[in-house]
């Protein structure tokens, strides 16, 4: 933990992916109560527009999720804090081809430290 998942919409050409992965780990794995950067894992996902629909209309839509799982714990001021950081690397990074709206969103998660199992080979 943390785990961070991406997900975008294949119909935002120009995105990318090494470079939004990294910049979003650097906010992660910067926040002081992240006292590990090594056990920040994250992953990108691209998603068909054929496997997508948004809303009613879906043609000229597209978007960008982030969901940064954390073991529970943190104040809802740390949490707030790294995804204001996410947020403004979107808000900076993802591309906006002409004739589509985009949207962005973040979500921090609690893990649940009861259930959780983290091992090492």
């Amino acid at each position: 933990m943390p785990h961070l998942h991406i997900e975008y919409t294949n119909n935002l050409t120009g995105l990318n992916e090494r470079e939004l992965m990294r910049e979003i780990n650097a906010v992660v794995c910067a926040h002081p109560t992240v006292p590990d950067e090594a056990d920040v894992k994250s992953r990108i996902a691209r998603l068909d527009m054929d496997k997508v629909y948004i809303g009613n209309q879906p043609e000229g839509r597209g978007f960008v999720h982030v969901e940064l799982k954390l073991m529970a714990g943190r104040s809802t001021e740390a949490k707030k804090q790294m995804s204001d950081g996410m947020a403004e690397v979107l808000r900076r990074l993802v591309p906006q081809p002409a004739g589509v709206v985009v949207q962005l969103s973040v979500d921090v998660v609690d893990m649940d430290k009861g259930t959780y199992f983290k091992g090492r080979l």
